[in-house]
């Protein structure tokens, strides 16, 4: 069994200031349920709108909530680092901006970890995007896996939970938050999927293309790959 004693919910936020007030909302009452110690912490990558002064108009108002607010725009994987540095909590949960995350499905997925996991991630059984972006997810997905040799069902959904240790110890690197059950598991994690609820986006636009994800994914997977085989991994039996 996983003791849990305070979790952090680290969120990347670029250009979402209509849903940061709705998502700290959900949050606050889907952590209310666990009854544990909580925080959320929200990492503006270099928003243009005004998410940031959003961010600090919740800090303000609840003693919950914590920012970072990177210097310019440097991406999502380099949103959730700089997240997980900032996260007291000793477990991490991660989720999207976008409220596409139901962070109504928090409460199960910490009940998972608790069993004695060392990450849980969301499996987007029922996608609520576009036809196009679902046949790609799942082209995607099959040749991540393939490449990867993995068998994980959603590698796309940022709703996770993570033994906040080892996700601090995870090698840093544009794309990384794509690869985080890999990454985790190239530590000795032990991985378990939930389903999940999704929701479609009302506010915002979304702020990746499909192809261009792809083809950047591609040469992601071929360092992670490489990674895979040469990654050190080792626990110390006892020292003087």
């Amino acid at each position: 069994m996983s003791d849990i004693t305070f979790f952090s919910v680290v969120v990347p936020v670029f250009n979402e200031e209509e849903n940061l007030p709705v998502l700290y909302d959900e949050i606050s009452r889907a952590a209310a349920v666990t009854g544990k110690e909580w925080e959320v912490v929200f990492v503006d990558d270099g928003s243009k709108d005004r998410s940031l002064d959003v961010i600090k108009e919740l800090a303000a108002k609840s003693s919950h909530v914590r920012f970072v607010a990177l210097r310019n725009n440097c991406g999502q994987s380099a949103a959730f680092s700089a997240g997980f540095e900032a996260a007291r909590g000793d477990v991490i949960v991660t989720m999207d901006a976008d409220l596409q995350n139901d962070p109504a499905d928090i409460p199960s997925m910490l009940a998972e970890y608790a069993r004695g996991f060392d990450m849980v991630i969301g499996w987007r059984a029922n996608r609520k995007d576009t036809v196009a972006k679902k046949i790609a997810s799942k082209i995607g997905n099959r040749i991540r896996n393939w490449l990867s040799e993995e068998t994980v069902r959603d590698t796309g959904c940022s709703l996770k939970v993570m033994r906040s240790s080892m996700a601090k110890r995870i090698p840093m690197f544009t794309g990384m938050h794509r690869f985080l059950p890999t990454l985790m598991k190239c530590q000795g994690a032990t991985v378990s999927e939930v389903r999940v609820n999704h929701r479609p986006r009302l506010h915002g636009t979304s702020k990746y293309g499909i192809w261009d994800r792809a083809k950047t994914t591609f040469f992601d997977l071929l360092a992670i790959r490489w990674m895979k085989k040469r990654y050190i991994c080792y626990a110390i039996k006892e020292k003087n």
